[in-house]
């Protein structure tokens, strides 16, 4: 169902003429903290770059002690505040800066979305087609590399970042209906990309448009729906709508009453204001198709599911990859937390593509047909899954009465979970499984371990005599005695935005 947005009224902004215009009307949209900013930085002689916040302590010891103290945590703090010549500097080329649109408050005067795949310009010329069909407009920048695009938009006065958000996640939702081939990696694009202020941070960052030095180059630059740059830059900002708040916050509320704002399943933690319109599943009403199906779907049973491509209209796509997403509990602990989330997706997604096929976990399988069925057309099964070796293998143990009743309800199906906790027997379990030629995968539930499969040389079945020695060949040419383990390297420390 589309939303019904009233008409933007038309800006009444007069054209600038004059430098002082010129900052004036830059300053008035791309507003975020007053108090800090980010400079862009470079290191020539390392070949390194990157963003901090501009202090005028920065490096000067023994007052500043970065890397050892975050700037957020810092003592010494002596942040420059947004000034007219600060933008100046900006727009003149002496500086490249960027803004932190998440405020003290919690709310923003902007949103902008990042679109910097390799294929951004088609991303980002369906998103502009997307949000023109919802009466909501967006300006479209070429970003500093030339290689990806932000799509911005601007609010009459300071709202919610939360409302901010769920806009722009909703016409994300909106665009991959029409375009598959959009990321869900996406929703992590927002900027502001959380609702609340995280503790010794800024919120993440975006570079501001319009620097000289990238200008010179093409960049920086707002362009229309075939990335042409405006014929007058100032003239096309000065005619840029603002959106009011009250539209943004219908916006947000009938995208959420509607389940558009991520399209996918809740999460046991979720920033939904509405609980009790949860279904119990947490699966979300169906989404209407406005494309006819094929008579027939072919979805093909391997070691994952399989389903055709060809003839599928690129909604439907999109309701098939929604099967295999969920919203990150995680994300959302973090955000309550006010930790930083950055590099912690919003939406965790299980689907792949497979060339002309997309592949989703075999557990879907059921929620794919009853998709299929329920958009009116019918599922043509094809069954590749490979049959394996016979194996003499017999369980001599006995199970417990838990353990019986777990076998005896996982036995007649083809594809099963075992959810229990350790101490359980689930290993046992699993042995008594494959004795029975049921080959399952049991495993632990915690997010940190990865699902064991059950095999041949799991449970006690011969292996090759050799084998051992070969292991223990290998494992020495790889520099690693017999009693030694790898680690993963400590976790890098986080920065303070993109």
């Amino acid at each position: 169902m589309t939303i019904s947005v009233p008409k933007l009224q038309s800006s009444t902004t007069p054209i600038p003429t004059t430098h002082a215009a010129k900052v004036a009307l830059f300053a008035s949209l791309f507003r975020g903290r007053e108090d800090v900013y980010p400079r862009f930085w470079t290191n020539e002689r390392k070949g390194t770059k990157g963003w901090a916040p501009a202090c005028s302590n920065e490096w000067k010891r023994p007052l500043c002690q970065k890397p050892k103290v975050k700037c957020g945590e810092c003592s010494h703090q002596a942040f420059g505040s947004v000034t007219p010549q600060v933008i100046q500097d900006h727009l003149q080329g002496h500086h490249v800066i960027g803004v932190y649109p998440l405020m003290r408050s919690e709310r923003c005067h902007l949103l902008a979305i990042d679109f910097d795949e390799g294929s951004w310009a088609d991303d980002v010329a369906a998103f502009a087609e997307t949000c023109r069909a919802v009466g909501l407009p967006a300006a479209v920048e070429r970003s500093r590399s030339g290689n990806g695009a932000h799509a911005w938009f601007f609010f009459d006065e300071a709202i919610p970042a939360a409302v901010a958000r769920r806009v722009g996640c909703y016409l994300l939702t909106e665009t991959m209906s029409r375009r598959p081939e959009l990321s869900m990696d996406s929703y992590d694009r927002l900027f502001p990309n959380q609702d609340t202020m995280p503790r010794g941070g800024f919120g993440n960052l975006i570079a501001l448009p319009l620097q000289r030095a990238a200008r010179e180059h093409g960049n920086t630059v707002f362009v229309d729906d075939a990335l042409r740059p405006h014929a007058d830059q100032w003239a096309f900002l000065a005619g840029v709508p603002r959106i009011p708040a009250a539209t943004a916050e219908l916006v947000a509320r009938e995208a959420q009453r509607q389940g558009r704002v991520l399209g996918v399943r809740f999460a046991a933690v979720d920033e939904d204001d509405a609980p009790w319109a949860r279904s119990p599943s947490g699966r979300l009403p169906r989404t209407a198709l406005r494309d006819p199906l094929p008579e027939a779907v072919r979805i093909v049973r391997g070691q994952r599911l399989f389903i055709e491509k060809a003839g599928l209209p690129g909604g439907f796509v999109t309701e098939l990859r929604r099967l295999a997403a969920f919203q990150n509990p995680e994300f959302y602990k973090k955000q309550a937390m006010h930790l930083s989330t950055r590099g912690t997706p919003r939406v965790v997604t299980c689907a792949e593509e497979s060339g002309p096929f997309l592949s989703l976990p075999r557990g879907c399988e059921g929620d794919a047909v009853a998709l299929v069925t329920e958009c009116g057309t019918k599922p043509a099964m094809d069954d590749q899954r490979a049959s394996g070796e016979p194996v003499q293998v017999e369980f001599r143990g006995e199970l417990t009465e838990v353990q019986a009743r777990a076998a005896a309800a996982v036995l007649p199906h083809d594809i099963g979970m075992v959810v229990a906790p350790p101490g359980t027997g689930k290993t046992v379990l699993g042995a008594a499984l494959v004795a029975k030629t049921r080959p399952q995968y049991v495993g632990p539930r915690a997010p940190e371990a990865s699902p064991r499969p059950v095999g041949r040389t799991a449970f006690g079945v011969p292996r090759h005599p050799a084998e051992g020695d070969r292991r223990h060949r290998r494992r020495q040419a790889q520099g690693h005695g017999p009693d030694r383990r790898r680690h993963d390297p400590e976790p890098r420390s986080e920065g303070t935005g993109r």
